[in-house]
């Protein structure tokens, strides 16, 4: 008798227990909350904007923040072992859904869960880094935004910016798969011009000046992909090319404002924001990942820092977007 009694008590003080270390799926209110993951791969700018528009992008479509949507923010600060160690921290926490923000941050969400619903935003390409069937039918668990934009008209503006350049130089890390992509894409596009080109590469932040000088004494303008590890040093990368008087065209319009001259790029808080949305159609229980198309920016825009025009004895208002 007294046995059986005790074995209950165990019984219900173990169901209590599990109850405790399960996620609240109910507001104080009554309401039910949506639990969200967010990895970012590192902090800077543009990518701080992609997350600040994705809440933009889940608030307007009903998903607020303390109210009816938890989110649990990571940022691995550009480590591999932090990558590994928060997705899985994310997946166990058996969220209704995950961000992933830029490429490794991307696809370490994805070899994480191939079941909870996850959307990415800040990466170059989604087929590339094997995250999707294609853009157009994903076909697994992952969508989201791309941030490519057009290399080509990135390349030409600083060939129109430095017509008489005989070589122009590149910079990104190599161990990006994004980064990559939209080097081969300008060295193409620089070749076909008809001039030279040098490339250089950095692992971290810690050898970007040491490359960034060495480059700025050869080259006559710098071009300087969507990559996350030259971003977080743009501001070192400023006032190398601003002593050096090189030009620099970078492929982020938030890099522009602290360490280059111009960009043709995208608006990373919107990119974020369409993210959202998308984000919200999936917790809505509207649609699937595997049947959402991946979306780029809906518009690109000319971006001139006048002050570094200035320090380079440029005109900005003769800094124009090539057709």
């Amino acid at each position: 008798m007294h046995i059986r009694k005790l074995i209950t008590g165990l019984g219900l003080a173990g169901l209590l227990l599990l109850g405790g270390c399960s996620n609240n799926k109910k507001s104080d209110s009554g309401q039910s909350v949506k639990h969200v993951g967010v990895l970012q791969v590192v902090q800077h700018p543009s990518l701080d904007k992609a997350y600040e528009g994705f809440k933009k992008g889940l608030k307007e479509e009903g998903y607020v923040e303390g109210k009816n949507l938890k989110i649990d923010y990571q940022n691995a600060q550009n480590s591999q072992d932090n990558l590994k160690s928060m997705s899985e921290k994310l997946v166990n926490e058996k969220s209704d859904l995950i961000l992933g923000i830029a490429t490794p941050a991307a696809q370490s969400v994805a070899n994480a869960t191939q079941d909870i619903p996850t959307v990415v935003t800040a990466v170059t390409d989604l087929k590339a880094a094997k995250l999707v069937n294609s853009d157009a039918k994903p076909g697994r668990n992952v969508t989201g935004t791309t941030d490519m934009v057009s290399i080509d008209k990135q390349t030409k503006l600083l060939l129109s910016i430095v017509p008489k350049a005989k070589t122009i130089g590149v910079m990104y890390n190599a161990g990006e798969a994004n980064s990559k992509i939209q080097v081969d894409l300008a060295i193409k596009a620089l070749k076909k011009a008809g001039v030279k080109v040098l490339v250089k590469t950095a692992n971290t932040t810690n050898d970007v000046q040491q490359v960034t000088e060495t480059l700025a004494g050869k080259v006559q303008g710098i071009y300087v992909p969507t990559d996350n590890t030259f971003a977080s040093a743009s501001s070192i990368i400023g006032k190398v090319v601003k002593e050096k008087k090189i030009p620099l065209v970078a492929g982020s319009t938030d890099q522009v404002k602290t360490g280059g001259l111009a960009s043709i790029g995208i608006d990373y808080e919107k990119l974020g924001e369409q993210t959202g949305k998308m984000a919200a159609k999936i917790l809505a229980g509207k649609a699937k990942p595997a049947s959402i198309p991946v979306e780029k920016a809906n518009e690109l825009k000319l971006v001139v820092n006048h002050k570094m025009a200035k320090a380079l004895g440029i005109d900005p208002k003769t800094i124009k977007a090539p057709k």
